[in-house]
């Protein structure tokens, strides 16, 4: 979860605040999309707390294992950013990348880099799963 979190604040503070390409919700009213990032921003930091909550709970009862926390960061955050590129942008249509450009290199890259990232993880847990099978599953 904390991957997820992670990619979502980035999200939220690269492409909706720094390069002003969109809003979470891009099909009202700026004041809507303003709501709609505030709101988007909350789950993020939500999303980053409980996670860090859950890892210092793992540490506490000497649980935690760093391999388990990076391969379920690569998870969590290839999942948001697959998620946000095909059903957001794609099949909601919340809003787009970017506007005024072609958007197939955005889309592409952006989703390339999620598959990316997901399939890392996933290929971290299994790894880990088949060489340390007494591990806890991230």
């Amino acid at each position: 979860m904390l991957g997820l979190g992670a990619v979502a604040f980035i999200d939220e503070v690269v492409f909706h605040q720094l390069l002003h390409w969109h809003h979470f919700y891009d099909r009202s009213t700026s004041g809507v999309g303003l709501v709609s990032d505030g709101l988007f921003h909350a789950f993020s930091w939500f999303a980053t707390v409980a996670s860090l909550l859950m890892v210092g709970s793992l540490r506490r009862e000497r649980a935690f294992r760093v391999a388990a926390f990076a391969a379920g960061w690569l998870i969590g955050a290839g999942f948001f950013q697959l998620y946000d590129g095909l059903v957001q942008h794609k099949l909601l249509n919340l809003h787009q990348i970017r506007y005024g450009v072609s958007l197939m290199p955005y889309d592409l890259a952006w989703n390339v880099v999620a598959a990316v990232l997901l399939l890392a993880g996933m290929a971290w847990w299994v790894l880990m799963r088949v060489h340390h099978p007494e591990d806890p599953a991230p």
